[in-house]
Formats: structure tokens, C-alpha cells, sequence
């Protein structure tokens, strides 16, 4: 009965000095010799100070925001990069005389500097009786009149309607929507890499891509319809 009064008042005694040092933050930095007297287990079963563990978790706190730092900036390089292609893309779009010039240089910057494996760009009529008889619009109901892009794998029959006899080894693409004159489209952009597109990836500058393309097909349109 003795030792489990004493056991009582032991654990009662270590909650108040706790409670205490937790309304107390700054006593060990005020009582540096009592700091430097406690001691923290390690999990190899030897001891060290207070000081000691801090400065250890610290180190691991400072690689893990080191390492954090570094794939943020890899990420705003490889960001840069892709807008200087994206600017070189515009560019080269600018000049391009006809729609099958400027369909041909945006499908070879994007095999080239996209590492793209298939890239295929197909536009849906706008009038519903159209649509309503084009296979095309049936494949991509949900589709037509996106705003947004839409990545990951998507339908075997989409994806054959999209890349023809390279559907079998396309696993993962980006959708990216097109406005053109008197049409509305989808940039296909397939890859062999089942985790090269997913459902969870930025889209921001493949939606400029495709607000880029959509004007020039506008702009040559309207300029094939006023001669």
C-alpha cells in the first residue's frame, strides 16, 4: 500500500512539474545547467542531453527543407523551360500561312520539345445537326465544349478515335480544348508513359497551348473566309 501511495504521488509530482514547464517554456533557456543535465533516450538504448536531440531533430528538419527547397527549384527551371517553348511555339504559329502549316509546326514542337509519342488534333462542327451525325462528337460527349483540360487514360474507343492504329500504345494523355472559327476541338497529346499524364497534373500552361492554337485556327479561318 506504501509503494502504491508513493507511486501515487510520484506521478502526481511529474504531471505538475510538466504541466508546470509547459506554462513555463522559457525555464531551461533561464536555467541553462539544468538543461544540460536531462537526458533523452535514443533509440540505439544509449542517452544524450536535451541539446543534443534539439540539434539532431533540427539537422533532419533543415535536409528535409533543403531537399524541399531543391525540387521546387528543379521544378520552377523545368516551368521556364517550358515557357520558352511555349514562347518559341507562339512564335513559329504566328507566321505559319495556312491551317496545315500551323497544324504541322504545332504537331512537331510537340513530338520534339513535348515529348510527345502521338499528337492528334480534331475539331467538332458547332451546328447541332452536325454534331449530331459526327462519330466524333459521340466519342467525346463530355468533351465538347470543355474548358478545362482533362489528363490520365481515358476509353480504348476514345483513344482510338484519337490516335488511329498508335491507340494500343498510347496509356496516358492530356485533352487539351481548341477554339477555332465556326469549330470547337481537342488537342490530343498521348504518351507511352502510363504516368506521363495524370488526372492530378497542372494544366495551366497545356490550356494556353490550346488557347494559342485556337486563335491562329481562328485568325486563318477568318482570313480563308474573307478572301
Amino acid at each position: 500500500m506504501n509503494r502504491l501511495i508513493d507511486d501515487l504521488d510520484q506521478a502526481v509530482d511529474e504531471d505538475s512539474v510538466a504541466d508546470w514547464l509547459m506554462h513555463h517554456p522559457d525555464f531551461l533557456l533561464r536555467h541553462p545547467a539544468v538543461l544540460a543535465k536531462l537526458e533523452v533516450p535514443h533509440d540505439s538504448g544509449g542517452a544524450t542531453s536535451l541539446i543534443e536531440r534539439q540539434v539532431a531533430v533540427l539537422r533532419e528538419q533543415l535536409a528535409h527543407e533543403r531537399d524541399r527547397l531543391h525540387h521546387l527549384v528543379a521544378r520552377a527551371h523545368d516551368y521556364e523551360a517550358l515557357l520558352t517553348r511555349v514562347h518559341e511555339l507562339t512564335l513559329r504559329l504566328i507566321v505559319a500561312p495556312d491551317p496545315q502549316q500551323a497544324l504541322h509546326v504545332l504537331e512537331q514542337a510537340l513530338r520534339k520539345h513535348f515529348k510527345a509519342d502521338a499528337v492528334a488534333i480534331k475539331l467538332f462542327p458547332l451546328e447541332a445537326e452536325a454534331r449530331a451525325s459526327d462519330p466524333l462528337v459521340r466519342d467525346f460527349v463530355d468533351f465538347v465544349d470543355r474548358d478545362r483540360c482533362l489528363c490520365g487514360p481515358f476509353a480504348p474507343e476514345q483513344a482510338e478515335a484519337l490516335f488511329g492504329p498508335l491507340a494500343l500504345e498510347i496509356h496516358s494523355a492530356a485533352l487539351v480544348p481548341l477554339r477555332a472559327h465556326e469549330h470547337t476541338g481537342v488537342l490530343a497529346i498521348g504518351s507511352t508513359d502510363p504516368k506521363r499524364f495524370s488526372p492530378d497534373m497542372g494544366t495551366e500552361l497545356l490550356e494556353r497551348l490550346g488557347a494559342i492554337a485556337g486563335a491562329k485556327l481562328a485568325d486563318l479561318a477568318h482570313r480563308g473566309q474573307a478572301a
